[in-house]
């Protein structure tokens, strides 16, 4: 490929992202991704991109690949709420569930600190908000909605509850619950629709909006987390659907609730921004948040950032639910597309999709790697490497030559009895 046989733009300062800035543009919406959960220079430069695009371009919440109860804890401390907690490492423990580290760790907390200080001079709905979109605080989410009904409205906690109890059997085990279901045509799937509509339908149950919204959004979280524990025992492909589309109701409540000029900055995996269509997970009938973004809001209106490394270290599990461990990243396989980036130099790099366009080895699918909660270096080979046609699965990606471990805050995570059911962890 030469020495440079492309443009990109070496990133060593905050200053060189203004290349990136220029390239978002008006979109209402950028993704930001990574390709492992356990990477301190994805979420450094994340949080670095993220301050700049509320600060310049006016964009009001980032929303993440995390459980919502967890991450509206986290909103109602960077936007002052009362009773919020004070303390950011104490706040952060609500992340208990394994894997704990990918939001429990201090690269997070400065972020969180750094949207507490930008909110405290700016009126309530000029605040920026943190928000999770992911679909698996079944329990926590049910419990939530319950507490909240008892003091407000008791028909409608009395759904909820009755939702709650039909779950309980199950001891908080998914796996169990879509074992039990996939053999039995007896499920929960009523009590949660009925708890949903009722939640739904209901007044408005103080003046508080957020307060509002989280109580429903508890309530669609439960109802879709249902269908996906059911969904995951008939096949990944069907589960992750469920999930990414999910993730995209989310957001496109979350850009309502804002407002109709609001702006979304996402943080995921790859796997979930990078646009399916363009890679392998396209031939086993998957989709995922970018690919539905796009098809939504136009692509002029979305921007898909990847995130990539050649070696490093890594924070992981041997296993679902194993000890969390730093564990060392090897130097990218031949011919992938981080081997390509390296063999150019060792730059740190920012490469815009529109600038790949005569450089031939990738224009077809090259492998590109993606390191899940789940990893084990001796494998790498053999799953962490997905086809992918880079110019079109992104806008832009930046790329890492040597990486480090993110740096967790200690805590003893929630266990999860969940291997089986889950091949893709990412």
């Amino acid at each position: 490929m030469g020495n440079k046989p492309f443009h990109y733009t070496a990133l060593t300062k905050e200053k060189d992202l203004d290349v990136l800035l220029q390239e978002i543009g008006d979109a209402r919406v950028v993704m930001l991704g990574e390709a492992s959960h356990g990477t301190s220079e994805y979420y450094t430069w994340r949080t670095a991109i993220s301050r700049r695009l509320i600060q310049e371009k006016g964009f009001n919440f980032i929303s993440v690949e995390g459980d919502w109860p967890e991450c509206y804890a986290v909103n109602r401390l960077v936007k002052g709420y009362p009773s919020a907690g004070s303390k950011i490492a104490d706040v952060l423990e609500v992340y208990r569930r394994w894997p704990s580290w990918m939001w429990a760790n201090w690269e997070v907390a400065a972020l969180v600190e750094w949207l507490r200080e930008y909110n405290k001079l700016r009126r309530q709905e000029e605040k920026a908000g943190f928000y999770g979109l992911d679909v698996y605080s079944l329990w926590e989410s049910l419990e939530q909605i319950l507490l909240f009904l008892e003091r407000n409205d008791g028909q409608a906690a009395e759904a909820a509850r009755l939702a709650l109890n039909c779950f309980e059997p199950f001891n908080r085990d998914p796996q169990t619950y879509a074992q039990a279901t996939a053999f039995v045509p007896t499920n929960c799937e009523h009590e949660v629709v009925e708890m949903l509509q009722k939640v739904q339908q209901h007044r408005k149950f103080n003046n508080d909006p957020e307060q509002d919204f989280n109580t429903r959004q508890n309530a669609l979280v439960a109802a879709n987390a249902e269908k996906y524990y059911r969904a995951m025992i008939s096949g990944s492909a069907n589960s992750w659907n469920v999930r990414d589309s999910h993730m995209m109701e989310t957001l496109d409540r979350l850009l309502e609730l804002h407002g109709p000029d609001s702006k979304a900055i996402v943080w995921e995996h790859n796997t979930h921004i990078g646009d399916a269509r363009y890679t392998d997970m396209a031939d086993n009938g998957m989709h995922n948040i970018g690919q539905l973004a796009r098809e939504r809001y136009g692509r002029a209106n979305v921007r898909l950032i990847g995130f990539g490394s050649y070696q490093g270290t890594v924070i992981a599990g041997k296993a679902w639910g194993a000890p969390m461990q730093k564990m060392e990243v090897p130097p990218a396989t031949g011919g992938s597309w981080e081997d390509l980036l390296h063999k150019i130099n060792t730059d740190d790099k920012i490469i815009l999709s529109k600038d790949l366009k005569n450089v031939p080895e990738v224009q077809d699918f090259i492998g590109h790697r993606a390191i899940g909660v789940v990893y084990d270096p001796k494998y790498e080979m053999l799953g962490n490497y997905v086809p992918t046609l880079i110019p079109e699965r992104y806008d832009a990606f930046l790329y890492f030559d040597e990486t480090e471990a993110v740096h967790p805050i200690r805590m003893k995570s929630r266990g999860a009895k969940e291997p089986d059911l889950y091949p893709w962890n990412y």
